[in-house]
């Protein structure tokens, strides 16, 4: 029996959710202005339904103690069963309802996020790379069961900033390092900060380290594309 050619055809639909907070600039230059983004991912801890808990870390716990940024700020909570590694298609969409719906600038777009965060930082990343302006993941690894480290090759052309602590006990060192490595020998535009004397907490003296916004801005995707999604 011959083998004989055949198509196949299907819409396939997935319903996500997810809460956010959403900070907006102060400054209205205008209904022509449109804003940088800045997509904060929280670590393990503040999973759940509660997002007074995204207030306790990073770059929302900034902004609570008074911190005015000029760019919006996204910050969603992953649900209490699950990793942000496996909502990035909630992520996405979560983007794209923001782009639809407030003036942003397209070619700005930044990604960060700590520890479960810093890993869904790589992930969100290596699937959607023409989306993203910069990605500052912190303390994150990548799954090796899935192709990682050497997929994350896929973001040679994206300006990366990674930070760990040398003394981290839950995220070991060597979780960035792999990363960064891939991407060094791929010529990417990578820079990697370790802090010798810190633990898991290498978040918040990045965080508070106003260079780290003054870099992010500087940073644009000419070549912005929404969907392209490689995992």
């Amino acid at each position: 029996m011959r083998q004989k050619p055949q198509s196949f055809q299907a819409i396939i639909q997935k319903n996500v959710s997810l809460q956010y907070l959403l900070y907006t600039p102060k400054d209205d230059q205008g209904s022509e202005h449109k804003w940088p983004i800045v997509l904060f991912l929280h670590g393990m801890g503040e999973r759940g339904a509660d997002l007074e808990l995204l207030k306790l870390h990073g770059i929302p716990k900034i902004i609570e103690g008074g911190m005015d940024f000029p760019f919006l700020v996204v910050s969603p909570q992953c649900p209490e069963d699950t990793i942000w590694a496996n909502e990035l298609d909630a992520l996405h969409a979560l983007l794209e309802n923001i782009i639809k719906n407030y003036p942003i600038d397209t070619s700005r777009i930044y990604l960060t996020g700590l520890s479960m965060g810093g890993n869904g930082s790589w992930r969100l990343a290596a699937a959607y790379p023409s989306m993203f302006a910069a990605v500052v993941p912190i303390c994150g690894w990548a799954n090796p069961s899935i192709g990682f480290p050497e997929r994350i090759h896929v973001l040679k052309n994206v300006p990366v900033r990674a930070y760990h602590g040398a003394e981290d006990e839950v995220v070991p060192l060597q979780g960035s390092q792999e990363l960064v490595d891939v991407l060094k020998t791929n010529q990417g535009n990578v820079k990697f900060t370790v802090y010798p004397d810190t633990d898991h907490d290498s978040w918040t003296r990045t965080y508070e380290n106003p260079e780290l916004y003054e870099w992010l801005l500087q940073q644009k995707n000419d070549n912005f594309q929404m969907s392209s999604k490689l995992l």
